[in-house]
């Protein structure tokens, strides 16, 4: 059989026969359109009409499965085109699933069951690397380098927080200045080598030329909460780290020239117009668009 073989032409013709009052020499050069595709004779052509042969009545008993798969198929191409079939693999990190990030993941996942969502535990770096090489769509991270193949958008910005455990002095403020950290024992996360919160909390006390403490360095924002309940110190973190709901922790407004919000962001390969994609990024823009009003 050949590969140009259209099975809408097979029902075309089965219709056309089943019409009496269709013009023979269309009929005539179809049937022969059709011998050809097949490679067989599917009818007999006897004086007036004809007959079915044993390949016709063999291909007309596919018919009826083949156009449903075919326009199944189609269906199937129509959704995937418009985002509503296909696969998010989505780079997340500690503190990016404790806000914002579920929410939307639910929400895309309501509006789009038949997606598939795919997680993965990847630092800033990782992620980076991830969507080079095509292993994720889209990450979600905080103060992404600038890279020339990489687009960065927005979701969130969360305003900075400093965790105490009980009983500690500054449990008695409602909010705390950076000042009041000066030589306090701090726990430090992520300890990576990229520049991150760790590094925008360094800076923030060199520009105010305060003493930074470094009790603790850690890799993530649960780690070092738990050693705040522990009492092994304090640490500056973001208004996320409230939803841990770690016994032992009080929480104040951090106040700062130098510190005052921090974006969470997605990040995703320049160019991908990947319709699944397009509507998660679509997704993201009308939540922040919301959460812009509901501050006005």
């Amino acid at each position: 059989m050949k590969t140009g073989f259209t099975w809408h032409r097979v029902d075309a013709h089965r219709r056309a026969a089943e019409r009496p009052h269709m013009a023979q020499p269309p009929l005539t050069r179809n049937i022969r359109a059709l011998e050809e595709e097949l490679g067989t004779q599917p009818f007999v052509r006897p004086t007036k009409g004809a007959e079915l042969t044993e390949a016709g009545r063999a291909l007309m008993e596919e018919v009826p499965n083949i156009l449903a798969l075919a326009w199944r198929a189609e269906e199937q191409a129509q959704l995937a085109g418009q985002g509503y079939l296909g696969r998010l693999d989505v780079g997340i990190f500690s503190s990016g699933i404790l806000n914002v990030i579920p929410r939307l993941l639910a929400e895309f996942h309501t509006e789009r069951p038949e997606v598939k969502i795919g997680l993965h535990n990847m630092s800033k770096a990782e992620q980076i690397s991830a969507l080079r090489e095509r292993r994720i769509t889209i990450g979600s991270n905080r103060l992404v380098p600038d890279e020339p193949d990489i687009a960065v958008e927005w979701v969130l910005r969360e305003p900075f927080l400093i965790a105490l455990y009980e009983g500690h002095r500054l449990c008695a403020k409602k909010a705390v200045t950076l000042r009041d950290l000066d030589n306090e024992r701090m726990i430090l996360y992520p300890n990576a080598p990229v520049h991150g919160l760790a590094q925008e909390v360094a800076a923030a006390f060199r520009a105010e030329n305060l003493q930074l403490r470094v009790e603790q360095e850690v890799e993530d924002v649960v780690t070092c909460i738990a050693l705040v309940a522990s009492r092994s110190g304090i640490c500056v973190t973001t208004e996320s780290a409230v939803n841990l709901r770690l016994p032992g922790v009080v929480y104040r407004p951090l106040r700062s020239k130098q510190s005052r919000e921090i974006e969470l962001t997605c990040l995703y390969r320049r160019g991908d117009n990947s319709p699944v994609l397009q509507a998660f990024l679509n997704l993201v823009r009308k939540s922040r668009i919301h959460r812009v009003r509901a501050r006005l």
